[in-house]
């Protein structure tokens, strides 16, 4: 094996080198799937750097990228801004026109891709107001606007291999790569500064934590890669020959599944949860045998340790569920499919346990934007697997917990800053360490675990403090609660504002007989829905002090989501956000 990467356009030249594709990167374009090699790859890659060169962009220089979902260009025009020494900056789609304002101007980004339409129109709502921007290019073909095919061309005519490679020469690992600007869920966004030494180290030491075959394995990516899990992920595959699927859209997973049949996948763990309660509903619909099989399998993976802890006649069980339930699992997400990493909010340690009885593992993390993103993650080989935690801390990282339980991280994976905002990096940083923010622990195993957000744990009126992400995790088991959060700080108790699985919750109505007009507001006021979401947070009761306990809660008739502004673009819910827009929902919870 040749020379280790030390910038992110040397995975590229690693793979060249070491183990070329002849489908490194596949993107569906109109109902079909079309492949570039390795070798493409690098040709594309070098006429974008080409072109940048001869439209006069400098090492440091911002180029924004937006794109509705991941694919081919999104990957060509990264790697031709990298080696140059030109700065990505991705940004979420679905943020809005005025967030795109603030970014590109605060960014001073030179030039923009967009994937497609509906971005160009939000991008030319604000265009005279984009102060440094000299012009757009789009991935789709669209009126009016430039498409990237004539970077192509013009780097090919002014291609010069030797200027191109002193430039890439002048590209050292402690330049900025990239400045990725948080979704704003509170306040103005930040741009987090990211060397190609940050995101690298991140690559190098996660890479032997995900076990595949190099050259052999695929994977299919559909988290967008302007987050930096998703995109620190494709550098991994990159690195290690791996075969790259990008998935169509969120909707289209399961069809994408089973056309791709990968070995790997990333989630987030609102996914997961959805695949699981859709499987569960599904054994909800079966009849004698099949459902009491099916529950007894449920059961039996719930239970599942990793490395044979339940013994042998547990494991001779999992054999037989395995063979007759779970691969049914396994085939309904494409056959192939046998590590899951997931990250970006906690997990419940039940859909870890069950996914990974069923022979898929998966492999919860760790990390922030700040911190490139990872800081630990759970694998299966050298007992380095324990639900409920995310795992070790990888190679090169130095973990710390402050007294009062916060986080503190220090490693070549920690953000250059924010930019051009020193006091808000001085405020997070502690010497060479960085607050995460987050309340943990290292048990004695050496795995770490995430209790809370240090900014979200709140008083009640009591004095009692309330740790709401461990309340949400818990009572989001229920299959009739899809989004649940937690308020009532100063008040004298916790109490809950529910969005209701509304397609379960039907389901249900139908199985018992009540009847019910498909209206989600008299749905939210159905008597014997309360009762039945009341008796299912009654459930968890014992697991928390009676302090914690949710007493009262009210259920919105709205989906919570992206477009909406009750979920970050990672799906995440918006704290601020839902208390300011459910504030009369609140004021009724407390009375």
């Amino acid at each position: 094996m040749k020379n280790s990467p030390t910038r992110i356009f040397d995975f590229l030249t690693y793979q060249l080198e070491n183990a070329p594709l002849d489908n490194v990167l596949t993107t569906k374009y109109d109902g079909e799937w079309e492949s570039i090699s390795t070798s493409k790859y690098s040709k594309l890659a070098n006429q974008i750097s080409s072109a940048f060169l001869k439209l006069k962009i400098n090492s440091n220089d911002k180029i924004a990228m937006i794109s509705t979902n991941n694919r081919t260009e999104w990957s060509v025009v990264d790697m031709g801004i990298a080696q140059i020494g030109a700065v990505n900056v991705p940004l979420y789609p679905t943020i809005t026109s005025k967030d795109y304002e603030y970014i590109l101007n605060h960014s001073e980004s030179k030039y923009c891709f967009v994937s497609d339409k509906m971005i160009y129109d939000k991008i030319i709502t604000v265009r005279g107001n984009l102060k440094y921007l000299i012009d757009i290019y789009s991935f789709d073909k669209i009126s009016g606007c430039k498409h990237w095919s004539e970077l192509q061309s013009l780097g090919e005519e002014n291609l010069d291999d030797n200027v191109l490679s002193r430039t890439k020469k002048n590209v050292k690992p402690s330049d900025l790569a990239t400045i990725i600007y948080t979704s704003g869920t509170t306040g103005v966004p930040k741009g987090v500064m990211l060397s190609h030494e940050n995101i690298v180290s991140t690559v190098l030491s996660s890479t032997i934590r995900l076990p595949l075959d190099i050259g052999e394995s695929t994977a299919l990516s559909f988290l967008l890669v302007c987050h930096i899990y998703e995109r620190v992920i494709l550098y991994i595959y990159l690195y290690n020959s791996i075969k790259v699927f990008f998935a169509e859209s969120l909707e289209t997973i399961g069809e994408n599944l089973n056309e791709v049949k990968p070995n790997a996948m990333t989630a987030v763990p609102r996914l997961l949860e959805k695949v699981y309660d859709k499987i569960y509903s599904k054994g909800q619909e079966l009849k004698g045998i099949k459902k009491k099989l099916f529950y007894w399998a449920v059961n039996l993976g719930l239970k599942y340790e990793p490395y044979g802890k339940n013994g042998f006649w547990y494991e001779f069980k999992l054999k037989i569920a395995r063979k007759l339930v779970f691969s049914k699992w396994k085939e309904a997400l494409g056959g192939n499919l046998t590590h899951i990493s997931s990250g970006s909010a906690p997990l419940q340690p039940r859909i870890a346990r069950i996914f990974t009885a069923a022979g898929m593992t998966v492999a919860e993390g760790y990390g922030l934007t700040e911190t490139s993103p990872v800081i630990s993650v759970n694998y299966l080989e050298e007992n380095g697997l324990k639900f409920g935690t995310v795992g070790k801390v990888i190679d090169g990282v130095i973990v710390k917990i402050e007294d009062d339980g916060e986080i503190l991280c220090k490693g070549p994976n920690v953000m250059m800053g924010y930019y051009k905002d020193p006091k808000q990096t001085s405020q997070v940083m502690s010497g060479d360490f960085f607050h995460t923010g987050d309340i943990g622990i290292i048990d004695m195993d050496g795995f770490l675990k995430i209790t809370d957000r240090k900014k979200e744990i709140f008083k009640t009126s009591g004095g009692k403090y309330i740790a709401p992400q461990v309340l949400e995790n818990e009572l989001k088991q229920s299959l009739f609660i899809e989004q649940i959060m937690i308020v009532g700080e100063g008040e004298k108790m916790p109490g809950a504002i529910i969005q209701p699985n509304f397609e379960y919750v039907k389901f249900w109505f139908k199985e018992n007989n009540i009847q019910y007009k498909n209206d989600l507001s008299l749905i939210c006021n159905n008597i014997k829905l309360v009762k039945k979401i009341e008796s299912e947070i009654r459930l968890h009761d014992k697991k928390f002090g009676s302090w914690e306990q949710v007493k009262k809660f009210k259920l919105t008739d709205d989906v919570w989501s992206i477009d909406y502004g009750q979920l970050a673009p990672n799906l995440k819910v918006r704290r601020k956000f839902v208390r300011e827009k459910y504030k009369d929902l609140i004021d009724e919870i407390y009375k």
